[in-house]
């Protein structure tokens, strides 16, 4: 099965939008694409046809992939809620509310035969996955057991695009030390890094971008621009549970043409700072597949 796996050097840096927009270019050359996010930390969440609830994101990257939800899509979803504890949401249901020390220790195998069965699941239903990490794939006293990153890349066999966030400062350390701290076998699956949230045009970043790719050996696939009023939904992993039951998402179903064209937009928008044949390349080279056209 094809894919490609979107990572950040932090939070926030966009790493869910730029899957959503490339579940939406996917779509839209006619590959049978879905979104997956094997464990997602969220109060916003999703319900499929069926009554399932997942995170958000992957509901609006199933939207944006032209397809239904479904709980394979984002097998574990964390709720926080007081106390450092969480409520688990285990393939679409509410299991029980633990913390997450609890968590870690009881929970890491159970969760990883979970998304195993996901991703052989979608396997039989898609060609290719959009995959999305969370936070940085390098916070060390997490990497033992980690269910987001880096494992789950290495489990579905895909290769990883590193995002940087450039607006918050200090891309080209959090960058270079992200790759640092991967093992040697991590880092050679980093296939490509994108630079994000960029404001003013992409020339003036060129020397940056020939100094990454000289340091790091990598080459930088997108210097994508900030784009305001995306309307596309944030995902908040800070917010409030109060506040999330307002944005619970009703039923699974197909957006209307003109809620539907805000997927069109996105992709458009970030595809034209995006390399988007190296990216299918580095895809195909890395599954040794068929081409994609």
């Amino acid at each position: 099965m094809k894919g490609i796996m979107i990572q950040g050097t932090a939070s926030d840096v966009g790493k869910s939008l730029i899957a959503t927009a490339l579940c939406r270019a996917f779509a839209n050359e006619g590959f049978r694409v879905a979104p997956f996010k094997s464990q997602n930390m969220c109060n916003f969440s999703y319900v499929t046809q069926d009554g399932k609830e997942i995170g958000r994101a992957q509901g609006i990257q199933a939207e944006a992939a032209k397809t239904i939800a479904n709980e394979w899509m984002n097998p574990i979803l964390l709720k926080p809620r007081v106390d450092h504890q969480s409520e688990v949401v285990f393939l679409g249901k509410s299991m029980e509310t633990i913390s997450g020390k609890s968590y870690r220790e009881s929970f890491y195998e159970k969760g990883i035969q979970a998304i195993e069965i996901a991703l052989k699941k979608l396997s039989m239903d898609y060609e290719l996955l959009v995959m999305e990490g969370a936070g940085s794939p390098v916070e060390i006293n997490l990497k033992d057991k980690e269910l987001v990153n880096m494992k789950v890349a290495e489990m579905a066999d895909v290769p990883v695009i590193l995002v940087a966030d450039i607006e918050r400062g200090g891309v080209f350390a959090s960058i270079v030390g992200t790759l640092e701290l991967f093992t040697i076998e991590e880092r050679q699956r980093v296939q490509g890094i994108i630079i994000n949230k960029f404001r003013g045009h992409p020339d003036l970043f060129a020397d940056g971008v020939r100094w990454i790719e000289e340091r790091t050996g990598i080459p930088v696939i997108g210097v994508l621009p900030y784009i305001e009023n995306h309307m596309i939904a944030k995902e908040d992993s800070l917010s409030k549970p109060q506040d999330a039951e307002k944005e619970r998402t009703d039923l699974y179903s197909f957006p209307s043409e003109l809620e539907d064209s805000k997927y069109d937009e996105l992709a458009g928008r970030l595809l034209k700072h995006l390399d988007w044949e190296k990216l299918k390349e580095i895809m195909n080279k890395w599954g040794n597949a068929d081409e994609v056209d």
